[in-house]
């Protein structure tokens, strides 16, 4: 029988090996190992994202009692000591005796019994002496190794947040990130919204956005009466109100330049009314069908979901009431959801800012005049934000700043939303409006 600590370590090296990983990644191959029971499963997820999340900090403390570097280990052998590293570290519930036993075991059954003495070794150490960091006088290397992010993150946030927001940005994402939900008003009302997900059981918490609510206690949202039923889809707050600022109507045509997997054309196709033109694109057919299932589901008929590149959307429709460029970007704002993201460098990121200031210009050119274009991101980096935004203003001298009232109520340029402010991810919002003359 399939123990979770042996399968950790497996899908572990196999994420390594592949030099790739997801959740869907992850839940696809759990979906193959037959576990005694779900306790099982839920502490080989629990081990799997646990070392994911914390690998940078996992490695330093390891390297502490080794002669030589963690990258000359061979990788089972090096997965064997992070999760033993992270039951010791950070599961308070687990008895130290079987995190470091089973990871000797573990690298025994494995075929690699040679490195079980260095394994009881370097785990015993780590129990005695407990986590260890660098201190702060490298502000760079304390944030890397204490929040688990590669060294250039931690460069790029200090550059433009400073160390202590820095740290507390970090701080956020190194907990529990909260799931926000969108009732679908084009499927029920709120009562028989909140009645469903009580009935199922789950935990949940009206926020300020009319519409956005917070749920725990889920389980599998897919399994859940309302989800299938609806009643809502998930998006996170921040991405709401990007939504909301983009002030659709019902009646008018609407691009989302970047829209798989349909999150904001569907918000955007419920303050339609679902009424109008919603034209929804992606560059790539497969999540095309996201988009096209999700509205399905949620009852949306206005949408046209489109298979085109964003900078060749221009070619092929123009005067449009507004314009949604949520584009590509480096993530950042989402690293508390995904942990992949932690280790990109930041030189991985270079290209983006090309790519997003071509779909920004060239979109620009559907919107009709007194139109309004939004540009969004869910990255905290200033050089795909604030810089980017920026250089369309200074180029486009016929856009200008919106000065609506909901808008102007968040800031007087651009909104940037940090995770430790109000529990959403980290987005970026600039709202344009072209002049009418």
């Amino acid at each position: 029988m399939p123990d979770p600590r042996t399968e950790a370590v497996r899908l572990l090296t196999k994420f390594e090996k592949d030099a790739s990983y997801s959740a869907i990644a992850l839940s696809e191959a759990l979906k193959n190992i037959d576990f005694a029971d779900s306790r099982d499963v839920s502490f080989a997820v629990s081990l799997v994202y646990g070392v994911l999340e914390h690998k940078i900090t996992l490695d330093y403390n390891i390297s502490l009692y080794l002669t030589s570097s963690v990258k000359k280990l061979k990788p089972v052998v090096l997965n064997c000591l992070r999760i033993g590293a992270y039951q010791l570290l950070y599961l308070d519930k687990v008895p130290q005796s079987a995190a470091v036993n089973e990871s000797v075991r573990i690298v025994k059954k494995l075929g690699f019994s040679f490195a079980s003495g260095l394994v009881n070794a370097v785990l015993r150490k780590i129990a005695s002496s407990g986590l260890i960091l660098p201190d702060d006088s490298n502000q760079e290397e304390y944030l890397s190794v204490r929040f688990s992010v590669d060294l250039s993150i931690a460069r790029m946030l200090i550059r433009d947040y400073g160390f202590e927001k820095a740290q507390n940005i970090l701080d956020v994402f190194s907990g529990r990130r909260p799931i926000y939900i969108r009732h679908n008003t084009l499927r029920c009302t709120g009562e028989q919204l909140k009645a469903s997900l009580e009935a199922d059981g789950v935990s949940f918490k009206e926020t300020e956005l009319e519409g956005c609510i917070s749920i725990s206690d889920t389980g599998d949202i897919s399994r859940l009466s309302a989800y299938k039923n609806g009643y809502f889809h998930v998006q996170d707050m921040a991405s709401q109100i990007c939504c909301k600022l983009l002030g659709a109507k019902g009646g008018e045509r609407i691009i989302d330049c970047c829209a798989a997997p349909g999150g904001k054309s569907f918000t955007v196709a419920q303050y339609m009314e679902n009424c109008g033109s919603l034209i929804s694109c992606d560059m790539y057919e497969h999540k095309i069908s996201l988009i096209n299932s999700g509205a399905k589901r949620l009852g949306i008929t206005v949408i046209d979901a489109v298979c085109s590149d964003a900078v060749r959307l221009n070619t092929l429709y123009s005067e449009a009431d507004r314009v949604l460029c949520d584009v590509p970007c480096s993530g950042i704002g989402v690293m508390g959801r995904k942990p992949e993201i932690r280790y990109k460098n930041e030189a991985d990121f270079s290209s983006l800012p090309e790519i997003q200031k071509n779909i920004l210009y060239s979109c620009s050119e559907m919107v009709r005049k007194g139109g309004v274009l939004i540009y969004s991101t869910c990255t905290l980096n200033k050089k795909e934000n604030e810089e980017i935004c920026e250089g369309f203003l200074r180029d486009h001298p016929d856009f200008y700043i919106s000065d609506d009232a909901d808008y102007k109520s968040l800031t007087d340029r651009f909104i940037t939303f940090l995770p430790d402010k109000n529990g959403s991810d980290g987005f970026f919002i600039a709202k344009f409006i072209r002049g009418s003359v």
